[in-house]
């Protein structure tokens, strides 16, 4: 299905499905706060500065998530179609973001306001499940990566990188690429080598 076509309703189905069974009374409820949006290459979802009021689910597309330290841009999380993307600790401290979310590719993603994610959670339990499987993802993700940068070597990263998300390593530029995997652009280029060479 064209991603152009996917309708709330085909994304509150695909959320229920891959976080939680649904009624269809509970689908409902999820339909009504989603919030189509659609974005240029390049453009910025969240500034820094601004609260993030949203999880972000991707529909087609590729964003990155980063910030500024030193004056120089750090990449912490980079997203393609189906999966979720948010400013966590400024969403649920209501708090101005550190980090900018911005587009890599032209996007069209739903936005789930997090007030209306709780008001339906409250409301019912299989939402309430949604919401705590969207969490559980994030963190598991979080974690995942602070693992991967304190235990492994730079070409077992990239190899995990390629092998998680191979879209990713296809699409994104490699400066950023490099930045997220805490690498500089010659080491990734050394390391991309090396594993192109063991593979032939």
């Amino acid at each position: 299905m064209a991603a152009l076509s996917l309708t709330p309703r085909d994304v509150a189905r695909e959320l229920a499905r891959r976080y939680s069974t649904m009624t269809h009374d509970e689908l409902d409820m999820l339909e009504e706060i989603l919030v189509p949006m659609k974005f240029a290459k390049g453009e910025k979802i969240l500034d820094e500065g601004q609260v993030c009021e949203n999880i972000y689910w991707i529909v087609k597309g590729l964003v990155r998530q980063f910030y500024y330290k030193n004056k120089k841009e750090l990449t912490e999380y980079m997203a393609t179609e189906n999966t979720i993307c948010m400013s966590i600790e400024s969403l649920f401290r209501e708090k101005p973001s550190q980090q900018i979310i911005q587009t890599l590719e032209p996007t069209i993603l739903y936005a789930i306001p997090m007030h209306g994610l709780e008001a339906a959670a409250i409301k019912s339990v299989n939402i309430q499940m949604l919401y705590r499987k969207i969490l559980e993802e994030s963190l598991i993700i979080s974690q995942q990566r602070a693992d991967m940068l304190r235990f492994e070597s730079a070409q077992d990263r990239y190899q995990k990188l390629v092998k998680t998300s191979p879209q990713l390593v296809l699409r994104a530029p490699l400066v950023y690429i490099a930045s997220y995997l805490q690498m500089t652009p010659e080491t990734l280029s050394r390391v991309r080598t090396a594993v192109l060479f063991n593979n032939n």
